[in-house]
């Protein structure tokens, strides 16, 4: 694999002053390891963190859920990293070291994978779909680099599928079998108008199978997880699994029933074939190593050439979205900070960061009843919280802002608070 040796080699010396990866010996046999901005170390202040430990149980009341994990790193002045409530029935206290679906993080992944392929020649971002995935020929005019935009025009599998996802999680899904029910939807505008398809992800990720003769699990590996030191993050089996072999914080989700949602009785989903995510949703990770990626993703680390600017034409995100609020290169672009949201059966997550700082959020919910909002809405009020943390002595804040305010999220999340409805007396 001297191909491979050489583009982390390339990669550790573009980015080795700004970044401060640190090389690890002379040839291009060697790998590199990536070290994130300086943090201070220890709590965040006691005023912020509390305000922060009610953001959450706050978001928990209103999503009827039982158990988060939040990461929260402010290099100038301290960190939070913490569990909040219990796992479902049995009471056990959530804790930092479960394992957890990332949902639409993957995305980013799959991305970081279709941009070094491209860095190392292996394909081109302007190389057409049909050139390596067979059975989509109307997408002949829609590229790869349109895939990881979300500009294919492909609509989502999403609202299809849902059922079956929640009724028979262990189903196997072929990947381009799970893609065709958003690519039966009526098609948008390609190429300059943005949107949210899990069908484009899907097909990226079998192209980059294609392209390269590896499956999509040993690209992530190879290409984002070891060489940014990520031990516990990875594209698992298609077998129904939980998340890891090791402590895991459980899926679930709420049945609808007359009036709302019968929320003292979640249904458990923790067990689930990753294919129903596959390069779209289906990547598992830890807190801590969420947040490693989110930092090390937003400054684009892994990039070998500077251009093209991944980052660098992002479209709105939706009609009705605040300006500030833009998409591409599989990223959500929300004021300075880079990452993305999602839900996948069971989870709801978002990681953002700033490229600048390395100020990072990351948010984990163990209940997938609502989407993705509640876990978007939590990380965006717990870095407006935190982006305002005075510095350390010794230390100086960025001159960064964000474009809300927690007030406004903390709104948002009482508006879309869902209705709990108890079980017929029997």
């Amino acid at each position: 694999m001297q191909l491979l040796s050489s583009r982390r080699w390339r990669a550790a010396a573009a980015s080795a002053v700004a970044l401060g990866l640190v090389l690890t010996g002379c040839t291009a046999e060697d790998t590199f390891s990536y070290e994130p901005p300086a943090q201070v170390e220890g709590s965040l202040p006691d005023d912020t963190v509390a305000a922060m430990q009610e953001a959450v149980e706050h978001a928990l009341a209103a999503s009827g859920t039982s158990g988060a994990i939040v990461g929260v790193w402010a290099p100038w002045a301290g960190s939070w990293v913490t569990g909040v409530g219990t796992q479902v029935p049995d009471g056990e206290a959530v804790d930092t070291d479960m394992s957890f679906r990332i949902a639409d993080v993957t995305r980013l992944m799959t991305c970081d994978v279709l941009y070094a392929l491209v860095d190392e020649g292996t394909l081109e971002l302007d190389a057409p779909v049909t050139q390596y995935v067979s059975g989509v020929a109307d997408m002949k005019d829609i590229t790869l680099l349109d895939l990881c935009n979300g500009t294919s025009g492909a609509g989502s599998s999403e609202s299809t599928v849902k059922g079956a996802w929640l009724n028979t999680p262990g189903r196997v899904w072929a990947p381009l079998e799970l893609a065709g029910y958003g690519l039966g939807r009526e098609r948008v505008a390609p190429h300059t108008t943005y949107r949210d398809s899990d069908a484009g992800y899907l097909l990226l990720g079998l192209a980059l199978e294609r392209a390269s003769g590896m499956t999509a699990s040993e690209l992530i590996a190879e290409y984002v997880t070891e060489p940014l030191g990520l031990p516990n993050t990875s594209l698992p089996a298609a077998a129904a699994a939980p998340p890891s072999s090791g402590p895991v914080l459980e899926g679930k989700y709420l049945p609808k029933v007359e009036g709302g949602y019968e929320c003292a009785a979640p249904v458990d989903i923790t067990t689930l074939s990753s294919s129903s995510g596959y390069t779209d949703s289906g990547v598992v990770s830890t807190i801590d190593d969420l947040g490693r990626y989110a930092r090390a993703e937003a400054a684009q680390v892994l990039r070998t050439k500077e251009t093209p600017d991944r980052f660098g034409s992002p479209l709105p995100s939706g009609s009705k979205a605040p300006s500030w609020y833009q998409a591409t290169g599989g990223a959500l672009l929300v004021g300075s900070m880079v990452g993305q949201h999602g839900w996948t059966p069971g989870y709801a997550t978002a990681a953002y960061a700033d490229p600048e700082s390395g100020f990072t959020v990351a948010v984990v919910l163990n209940n997938s009843t609502s989407g993705a909002r509640f876990a978007q809405y939590l990380a965006w009020e717990l870095a407006a919280i935190a982006s305002k943390t005075p510095a350390a002595d010794g230390q100086t804040a960025p001159e960064f802002g964000l474009p809300f305010t927690a007030e406004q999220y903390h709104q948002e999340i009482s508006d879309a608070a869902i209705t709990c409805v108890a079980p017929p007396a029997e």
